[in-house]
């Protein structure tokens, strides 16, 4: 096989073993991506670059020729730091999206007060342009791009919108992990508003967001994915139901033999870079 014929797997996500575990998501990714690897596709991984993650000990290190890069959150300007670190036991670079003023903290997604960051909308729009932004920088078409975690739920929404033109995006699929709410406050009555000032984006567009909670945020990633993977049992009974499998969505239901088998997981990248 050629380079040039390889597929292209880009796995956006909130989580990753080991770098950080937040659901039992982040082994199933890891194990996911390594058997994409050894299978002889090409793969990268992007992922926030939290301030709890250790640099030394995962021995991470910035990216001078990627970094650089401003990206724009309701109208202003923030610099993009690239880091990058190989996945233990596999010959696979996992990048890492940092910014001070976003991710230096160290948290995740709430203070030690269990406040829920005020910026986090604005960290939420950070890492989806800047996850597609260093794509288009990379020049490397994905054919499938599997996004995970509510940190990505704008990825689905861009590709649809704003970045739908990007040559590098023109033919790629996206995948999106549903998992139940994972926070229960508001994102503010701003944050719709936010998103249009952030890209190029059409209010009627930004609909399905417009309750602007972790609902929200899930059911507009589902609405854009191209495939929704329940990444939790019992989710056809919450707001996702009227997603179904058919012409035009592909919903694969929650398996709990994941965790030991990856192999249909891998089979749905495998079939959407065939088509």
């Amino acid at each position: 096989m050629s380079i040039q014929s390889k597929k292209r797997i880009l796995i956006v996500t909130n989580e990753l073993s080991p770098y950080l575990e937040l659901t039992d998501f982040a082994t199933i990714l890891n194990k996911l991506s390594v058997k994409t690897f050894d299978s002889g596709m090409e793969i990268r991984v992007i992922m926030p670059r939290f301030g709890i993650i250790n640099e030394r000990r995962h021995r991470l290190h910035e990216v001078v020729r990627l970094s650089g890069i401003n990206v724009v959150v309701d109208k202003e300007d923030h610099p993009l730091l690239i880091k990058v670190a190989s996945l233990p036991n596999a010959r696979l670079q996992v990048y890492f999206m940092d910014n001070e003023d976003f991710f230096k903290r160290k948290a995740v997604f709430r203070d030690e007060h269990q406040h829920f960051f005020d910026d986090n909308p604005e960290r939420l729009i950070f890492f989806c342009k800047s996850a597609l932004e260093i794509v288009k920088k990379f020049g490397w078409p994905p054919d499938v791009i599997h996004c995970h975690g509510w940190m990505t739920s704008l990825v689905p929404l861009f590709l649809k919108t704003a970045y739908k033109k990007e040559p590098v995006f023109v033919h790629s699929k996206t995948i999106f992990t549903a998992q139940r709410p994972q926070f229960e406050e508001s994102l503010g009555e701003g944050f719709v508003k936010m998103v249009m000032n952030s890209a190029a984006i059409k209010d009627k567009e930004l609909e399905p967001y417009n309750k602007s909670d972790n609902e929200a945020l899930i059911y507009g990633a589902c609405k854009y994915a191209d495939v929704i993977v329940h990444g939790e049992p019992g989710l056809e009974d919450t707001s996702l139901s009227e997603f179904k499998s058919g012409r035009h969505k592909k919903v694969v239901s929650y398996s709990d033999e994941w965790m030991e088998n990856i192999d249909p997981l891998f089979e749905l990248y495998q079939s959407l870079t065939q088509e």
